[in-house]
């Protein structure tokens, strides 16, 4: 008998030993895939800790090793959801991203041969450029990695004189938000006149004609024309030729010429759009919501990602003699498009408003006959789309620096960029809590007076 015990107990025993070297086993074998295959699942509804389209594709096509250093005191390193928490995502996209942490404190002669002035001083090196991210945030860290594997200046110049928004407005029309945007995105800029000098600067990569209210000068037109007909970049932004009493946009004849000569036909009509997906956003009919995308560089990346563009007018695209010319977006089937631009009040019942369809937006080459040099332009109906106002709605900021990255043929850059937290705020009013209050109140209290009233039961 005893000797069946002895036995049991060995088998017994031999098991244990068996099922803690497997448990083991797993276990290191877990640890190990983990510290080689780092991953996460992010749960929040807003993506908050998932790196963006654009990040992920630079991180993917890096050629070289990009180094990020970030200077702070050792204690912060190691803080909860602090920038140690981004940066190691950083460090998990590509084996060519190496991350270092610098105590200034303790190294302070490699802190002051940087530059280094402050905590959170965060530098990207690569290729022997060295820029400086001015945040730890995702949009500064990415928009440092690009300027130091671009390198050299890639400059828009947004033309003023007649009427335009321009760079220095800070009011819901101006473009001091693109313009504060686009330099995050490795773009210089600055405002030239055609007026003062009717020729376009040759450091100027890209032109921008930002909504003139008033007609351009014909020299003004042929510094234009002559600019992209020679292999240049032109982003022109023509809004309907609005005509009440206190706000009149002429209808710059000369210029849209040169557009229909380029294979852009511009309208002279305002589209309404009349889908009731617009309403949910709060939108009117004279902001069309767009979300129907073409295939172009452009807008390829741009799916879920809806746009607005407000006082918009349609345009008919067709190839020219020496240009190939693509849409970029239209409205939906469900829009309108009324040639009546001198009522204060809209009409959508109009007998001759047309119906859509309609393209707000195309882009084109021109064909210069010289090898490795073509024209590029690109043309909207509406120029609001990219003032203050409403820059940071949708997908207007990716659209606007997706055009700027075509134009500049920096291709590579055209995805969905890093957007800013979402407030999820709960906003209540005062009757609101009371109710809310009340009902966290009376759970506890129910579930109390149901618990004694059973025990009073079975007792």
């Amino acid at each position: 008998m005893s000797s069946i015990l002895k036995a049991k107990q060995t088998q017994f025993g031999l098991y244990a030993v068996v099922s803690t070297a497997i448990v083991l086993g797993v276990l290191g074998l877990l640890n190990f895939l983990a510290n080689r295959h780092n991953q996460s699942l992010d749960l929040t509804a807003n993506k908050r800790f998932t790196l963006s389209d654009q990040t992920l594709k630079v991180a993917n096509d890096l050629k070289q090793d990009v180094k990020i250093t970030y200077f702070d005191r050792t204690s912060a390193f190691s803080a909860p959801a602090g920038p140690k928490d981004l940066l190691d995502r950083y460090d998990n996209l590509s084996p060519k991203i190496a991350i270092e942490y610098i105590d200034p404190e303790k190294k302070p002669t490699v802190a002051k041969a940087l530059g280094v002035r402050s905590f959170g001083a965060t530098f990207i090196e690569t290729n022997g450029r060295r820029e400086e991210a001015k945040s730890v945030t995702e949009e500064e860290l990415t928009g440092a990695i690009i300027r130091a594997l671009k390198g050299g200046a890639r400059t828009v110049c947004s033309v003023k004189g007649s009427g335009e928004h321009t760079f220095e407005n800070t009011e819901r029309d101006g473009y001091s938000n693109i313009k504060e945007y686009l330099e995050r995105n490795n773009y210089k800029t600055r405002e030239i006149s055609l007026l003062e000098k009717a020729e376009v600067p040759a450091d100027c990569t890209v032109v921008m004609v930002g909504g003139p209210r008033r007609d351009y000068l014909e020299p003004a037109v042929t510094a234009l024309k002559n600019h992209m007909e020679g292999g240049g970049r032109a982003l022109v932004m023509l809004d309907p030729p609005i005509k009440l009493a206190r706000d009149e946009t002429d209808e710059n004849v000369a210029l849209t010429k040169m557009l229909a000569d380029w294979g852009v036909t511009l309208n002279k009509d305002l589209v309404l759009e009349l889908s009731p997906v617009g309403r949910l956003f709060g939108l009117g009919p004279e902001m069309p919501l767009v979300n129907k995308y073409e295939s172009h560089a452009v807008v390829r990346n741009m799916r879920d990602a809806a746009s607005a563009m407000p006082l918009t007018r349609s345009m008919d695209v067709k190839g020219g003699g020496k240009t190939t010319v693509e849409k970029l977006f239209s409205t939906s089937d469900n829009s309108v498009a009324t040639p009546d631009l001198s009522a204060a009040e809209i009409k959508v019942e109009a007998a001759n408003n047309k119906k859509g369809p309609f393209v707000l937006a195309a882009a084109g080459t021109y064909n210069t006959g010289k090898e490795k040099l073509e024209g590029r332009f690109v043309v909207t109906g509406s120029s609001l789309f990219l003032a203050n106002g409403y820059l940071r709605f949708g997908g207007n900021r990716d659209l606007a620096v997706n055009m700027m990255n075509w134009l500049s043929q920096d291709e590579d850059l055209i995805s969905i960029r890093p957007k800013d937290p979402e407030d999820r705020r709960v906003n209540m009013s005062a009757g609101q809590m009371r109710t809310f209050f009340f009902m966290l109140l009376a759970v506890p209290v129910a579930i109390i007076g149901w618990g004694l009233a059973v025990w009073n039961k079975r007792r």
